[in-house]
């Protein structure tokens, strides 16, 4: 489906007007408020961009089904990247792009993202931090589910590993590494 190896990421409105000029079609939004959320999305489709919501970052969005219908069925990005796999079965649901997103901090919290993501059944796995190798193969190997890693790539060579473990894409808010030719 993602058809490019860095998804960059924004945080502020300054850093989305900057990737208007970007070669890249998908990106992710990631902070936003609910009442700035329909014309930021609109900004990005009319200059062709294809964007991936962060819906756990939406301030003033219930992080459930129902916030989740209304992303999908009034704000209509792409797709939706969450924690929550009942956000991602909503974004299923609608066939946009299913993002779930993981936090690894020790054993514990890698077996739990198993099951979730078997639950949930994702198009695409976001693994933070993704600059563990071990972790980041070892998520694409036992899900089979394409690896977007993310949170603490800050140069190329950060890059070029991360796709040698597996992943098929960063998401990165580092600014450099948008304009890389990958």
């Amino acid at each position: 489906m993602l058809n490019q190896v860095i998804l960059p990421a924004a945080r502020n409105i300054k850093d989305l007007e900057r990737m208007m000029t970007l070669r890249h079609e998908y990106i992710v939004l990631l902070e936003t408020r609910l009442a700035q959320l329909h014309m930021l999305v609109g900004l990005a489709q009319r200059h062709g961009k294809k964007v991936l919501l962060h819906a756990d970052l939406v301030q003033g969005l219930k992080h459930d089904e129902y916030g989740a219908q209304f992303l999908c069925q009034v704000i209509k990005p792409e797709g939706i990247i969450s924690t929550h796999s009942s956000v991602i079965a909503t974004a299923k649901k609608h066939s946009l792009i299913s993002i779930q997103r993981v936090f690894l901090l020790d054993s514990h919290s890698l077996e739990t993202s198993f099951r979730v993501v078997g639950a949930s059944r994702p198009d695409y796995i976001e693994v933070l931090p993704g600059v563990i190798p071990g972790v980041v193969r070892e998520v694409a190997q036992r899900t089979q589910v394409p690896i977007i890693a993310g949170g603490f790539i800050q140069t190329e060579d950060d890059l070029r590993r991360i796709l040698e473990w597996g992943a098929c894409a960063i998401s990165t808010s580092t600014e450099k590494l948008w304009r890389l030719n990958y």
